[in-house]
C-alpha cells in the first residue's frame, strides 16, 4: 500500500552540501518525490511542528538549530514510506546509528543528525499539512 511521509534535510545537512546524496538515496531506494521545497524554517513553525517537545528543557536549543539556516522539505511516497524513510535515516543519535543509514554514515551528532522523517502515519498527515498544506 503507497503512503506518504514528510522527510527534510535539515540546516547541517544543507550546509554542509548533502541534500543530492540524502535525496538520492530515497529515490534509488524507489521512494517517489511528491513536491520538495527549500526555506528557513520561522520559530513558530518550529514550535508547531516540534510542539510535542516544546516544553522540554533541550527544546530552545533545538529550536535554535532547526531555524538556523535553509532545509529541504519534502513529501516522499511508496510502499510502507513512513518505516522505510525511518529505516533508512537511522537512530536519532547519530553516533549510535547503524552504518548503511542516513545519519550512521554521514552524521556523528544527537542534534545535528542531518534529516528529519515521520514517525508514523498520523504524524506524517501533521506534518504534512504544516509543510504543504493542500498537498
Amino acid at each position: 500500500m503507497s503512503e506518504r511521509t514528510l522527510v527534510f534535510v535539515k540546516p547541517d545537512g544543507v550546509r554542509r552540501g548533502l541534500v543530492g546524496e540524502i535525496v538520492s538515496r530515497f529515490e534509488a531506494k524507489g521512494l517517489r518525490i511528491v513536491t520538495f521545497s527549500m526555506r528557513t524554517l520561522d520559530p513558530e513553525t518550529a514550535d508547531v511542528h516540534y510542539a510535542e517537545h516544546v516544553k522540554k528543557a533541550w527544546y530552545p536549543e533545538l529550536r535554535d538549530f532547526i531555524t538556523s539556516g535553509a532545509i529541504v522539505a519534502m513529501i516522499l511516497e511508496g510502499d510502507q514510506a513512513v518505516e522505510v524513510a525511518r529505516l533508512m535515516v537511522g537512530a536519532t543519535d547519530a553516533r549510535r546509528a547503524a552504518p548503511g543509514t542516513i545519519r550512521g554514515d554521514l552524521a556523528n551528532s544527537n542534534r545535528e543528525n542531518l534529516v528529519h522523517a515521520s514517525d508514523s502515519l498520523e504524524s506524517a498527515k501533521r506534518e504534512i499539512d504544516i509543510f504543504f498544506a493542500g498537498i
